[in-house]
């Protein structure tokens, strides 16, 4: 969810200049919130959390009106609540957003094929060989618009550009329900008003540094030397900042993005010391980790282990694997022996697992001895009764038992593959 609170909005007319634009960036506002009121309309216009019931929860997204109390994303609700104490708390219902978002990707790709989804709430369109069967950039995003509100009833916001970057920028600035379209021959005056955290990629810490040195806006990094900008952020940083600065950013949408990384992470309801308890979620979050590589036609070659200790200290631990994978029960031996080789010194309080290096899964044929063919039989298996009857439908039963996570959200939740 976006870090802003609407205050500060910035839109564009209906006729504004759309001249050298071609690249779309759409953001859904407030996507679990706006969905969860969209369920429940008696929640509309009341500061809205979407997280964790009990006080361990953590917020995974929040209505307009409960983030000018400053609630964010990621703050532990209990936080939020000292915050925003009259705030209504709502549990996530995953498969209702993935099930929306599966709505709104599909009017995406009916007006262009060209869509490079970011998340689950959110994607770049390059809409250039659209333009004679919708019109032009900015008129295409106002048909957007409409078309979502129409067929959902759920409300987005868009960033009409030259570039990604931009776009992304443009987006933002015109939260929530807005459209920000930005010219390309505006696009450097657009750019030198701005803070130089709002550039892509300048986090609080190069902000810091930047700032330091008297640089707090874009327009004190175009009048600074180049070489004063690598210096302060590092020369590969530097130059993609200085690049950013001055409206260059080659970047094409990209239809067949690879993720980084798919992980789930849970935050207890009550600290767990029991090791055999811990082994138990971490077989859980494996399965769903590899469900999840599986649905994407995606392979992991490392797994990693996220732990959090109940005084907040946290460690993380990963492997290699020999081989890449998307069964399970791989997934889930790793991640067990990386917790196995830890001393566990105290109860946990959070746990997680998650798969990098990825790659897209071969389809080849299968070597003359496969060692996981059976759980490949059972992942598929499980696999089946998920689609015909929901997430929860079937599981294994080491880990059947009590909830005792806290309703959180899968890190970075993507979809699967569009059939």
């Amino acid at each position: 969810m976006g870090r802003g609170d609407g205050t500060g909005r910035t839109v564009s007319p209906e006729d504004a200049d759309d001249t050298g634009t071609r690249i779309l960036h759409v953001d859904m506002d407030a996507f679990y919130a706006s969905v969860e009121v969209l369920d429940d309309p008696a929640l509309a216009g009341k500061p809205l959390i979407v997280g964790g019931m009990e006080g361990r929860g953590v917020v995974s997204s929040a209505s307009y009106e409960a983030r000018r109390y400053g609630v964010r994303s990621a703050m532990g609700v209990a936080q939020a609540l000292r915050l925003c104490p009259h705030a209504i708390v709502v549990t996530p219902h995953f498969e209702r957003y993935a099930a929306l978002s599966r709505q709104v990707m599909a009017i995406f790709h009916d007006i262009t094929p060209l869509v490079e989804p970011l998340s689950i709430d959110e994607a770049f369109l390059d809409v250039s060989g659209a333009r004679r069967l919708w019109g032009s950039p900015g008129q295409i995003a106002q048909m957007l618009r409409a078309r979502v509100l129409a067929e959902t009833g759920l409300v987005c916001s868009v960033g009409v550009a030259a570039t990604k970057h931009v776009a992304k920028i443009a987006s933002t600035r015109s939260k929530p329900n807005g459209l920000l379209i930005v010219s390309e021959p505006d696009t450097a005056s657009f750019l030198a008003a701005l803070p130089v955290s709002a550039l892509w990629g300048v986090g609080p810490k190069a902000a810091e540094a930047l700032e330091g040195r008297g640089i707090r806006l874009v327009s004190d990094i175009l009048a600074s030397p180049r070489g004063v900008i690598e210096r302060t952020l590092g020369r590969a940083g530097g130059e993609r900042i200085w690049q950013l600065a001055h409206g260059v950013d080659p970047r094409a949408v990209e239809t067949d993005r690879v993720e980084k990384s798919i992980g789930h992470e849970e935050t207890f309801l009550h600290d767990i010391a029991d090791t055999t308890t811990l082994r138990s979620e971490l077989r859980r979050l494996s399965d769903r980790v590899a469900a999840r590589l599986r649905d994407g036609g995606l392979q992991a070659r490392t797994i990693a282990l996220k732990l959090r200790y109940a005084d907040f200290t946290t460690l993380t631990r990963a492997s290699s694997l020999a081989e890449p994978t998307d069964v399970g029960q791989r997934v889930g031996d790793v991640a067990i022996g990386l917790f196995d080789a830890l001393e566990i010194t105290q109860p946990v309080r959070l746990i997680g697992v998650r798969a990098e290096k990825l790659s897209g899964s071969s389809g080849g044929a299968m070597p003359l001895w496969d060692d996981d063919a059976e759980w490949r039989r059972v992942d598929a298996a499980l696999d089946d009764a998920r689609q015909r009857f929901g997430g929860g439908a079937v599981t294994r039963a080491s880990v059947l038992g009590p909830r005792r996570d806290v309703n959180a959200l899968p890190t970075n939740p993507r979809l699967p593959r569009p059939d």
